[in-house]
């Protein structure tokens, strides 16, 4: 791999993301990469195993476009809205395999991952069913104090792709506001894309280096990819399009609706920058930020 590690969205989804993988779409609430989740779709990707804290509506799309064949999820809704219609209709069809878990379960099975243990421990939760109906929770003993303990498998996605506010084109990628599982995700993945609402110098990397969440030595490929969240939202950069969560639920009521959305709007586009323009100025303004820069650090010399 060379060391500059910057491509197209689309050459890294051909590289790295292959039939029949476990892929990781990490992003909670905001910086969800829905840019490649769509390029995925573009490349008619099949039988992926799909995992997600929250799948929200990316994971709907891509179940609705063929993509997979199991969903591994903690919470699953379409947020302030109500059902993931296409996932859960194929739940209910008995087409989709699935695992569930509360977030702490699934965030413990990347930490798990991430740091090669086998499985992780966890305190009883308040997720009873959880535990009684998925086989992957089980119960040891704590060696110290002889009482029992939840425990959850390690989660080792073939890839995970992360979305960041801005990166170096080594992968030095760092995050900024709320912050989720992206470094546990990638740290525990075989393969690691990191979209970027910026490509920047090293030099800037280096120069706030307590935001630099994932490293470049465990990134893969590195794509230059802005607005890539949309309807998510990339803290200071564009807001969350509320609007069309709640068009998605008007959409995904009909198989013709899906279909009729991602033939316009995945399909009958080629990247990223299309599909922003396609969206108009309308959208571009009602989506704009302004500034709130944050208070300079001076981190000193030595």
């Amino acid at each position: 791999m060379p060391s500059d590690k910057l491509m197209s969205l689309s050459e890294a989804v051909a590289r790295f993301v292959q039939d029949g993988d476990l892929v990781y779409v990490a992003g909670f609430t905001h910086m969800i990469p829905f840019a490649a989740g769509h390029e995925i779709i573009r490349q008619r990707r099949k039988n992926l195993v799909l995992a997600r804290a929250t799948p929200d509506l990316i994971y709907d799309q891509m179940v609705a476009a063929g993509c997979a064949r199991k969903i591994i999820f903690s919470y699953m809704g379409n947020p302030g809205v109500g059902s993931l219609r296409i996932v859960r209709a194929a739940l209910e069809a008995g087409a989709l395999e699935w695992e569930e878990y509360s977030h702490f379960g699934m965030i413990s099975r990347l930490q798990a991952g991430a740091t090669g243990l086998p499985f992780m421990p966890m305190n009883p939760t308040a997720a009873g069913d959880l535990e009684r109906f998925n086989p992957n929770h089980r119960t040891v003993t704590d060696p110290y104090s002889g009482k029992p303990v939840v425990v959850v498998p390690a989660l080792k996605p073939d890839v995970a792709i992360v979305h960041v506010q801005r990166a170096d084109n080594q992968g030095n990628s760092q995050i900024w506001g709320i912050i989720g599982e992206q470094k546990e995700a990638a740290f525990a993945s075989n393969r690691v894309i990191v979209t970027a609402e910026e490509i920047v110098d090293e030099a800037i990397i280096r120069s706030d280096p307590n935001r630099t969440l994932i490293p470049g030595f465990i990134v893969d490929a590195v794509c230059h990819v802005p607005y890539c969240s949309h309807p998510s939202y990339t803290q200071g950069y564009y807001d969350r399009d509320n609007a069309f969560y709640l068009e998605w639920d008007q959409i995904s009521q009909t198989a013709q609706g899906v279909q009729a959305y991602l033939e316009e709007w995945v399909y009958g586009v080629p990247d990223r920058a299309a599909y922003w323009e396609k969206l108009g100025e309308e959208v571009h303004a009602r989506l704009k930020v302004g500034s709130r820069p944050s208070t300079v650090v001076d981190y000193g010399q030595y």
